[in-house]
Formats: C-alpha cells, structure tokens, sequence
C-alpha cells in the first residue's frame, strides 16, 4: 500500500535517471508539508481535534523524505556524469 502514496510515486520518479534533475525542486515540496504541520499544530494548540496529531507526523515525515532527496539526487547526478565522463574518455 505504501508504494502507491502520492510522496512515494514522486520520489520515485525522482529517483529515475531523467527525474535526478528535478530533486532540487521537489525539495521546495517540503517546505509545503511542514507549512501543513504548522497549520494543523496551531489548530490543536486552539483546541482542536487530538486526531490531528497524527496529521503532524505525516506532514513531518513527508517533509523530511523530501529533504533528504535533494542532496541525494545532486550526488547520484554528479556520480552518474563522472562516469559518463570516464566512458567517453
């Protein structure tokens, strides 16, 4: 079931050879998610549903998936040129 969340597809894609390009961008998606949580910590902070809670969870985990796919994508990107480079050569 988890291979079929929405965050799981993109990563996916991200992940992919021609994705690598866009993982910069799909870091800016986390900045969404943890905008999301803020929201929904306000929310229970005025007395909202406790159910919320794990809403927070998930936006955070989300956001933090996305985080790291950045700077994973970046270096998967240089070392797949690097080789590219050393074929070539």
């Amino acid at each position: 079931m988890l291979r079929y969340a929405p965050t799981n597809l993109l990563l996916n894609v991200v992940r992919t050879r021609r994705g690598l390009k866009w993982g910069t961008l799909a870091m800016l998606l986390a900045v969404v998610y943890f905008y999301a949580a803020a929201i929904c910590t306000t929310i229970i902070n005025d007395g909202g549903p406790g159910w919320l809670h794990l809403l927070v969870l998930l936006f955070v985990w989300n956001a933090f998936k996305f985080l790291w796919i950045g700077p994973v994508s970046l270096l998967l990107m240089a070392g797949r040129t690097a080789r590219a480079r050393r074929t070539h050569a």
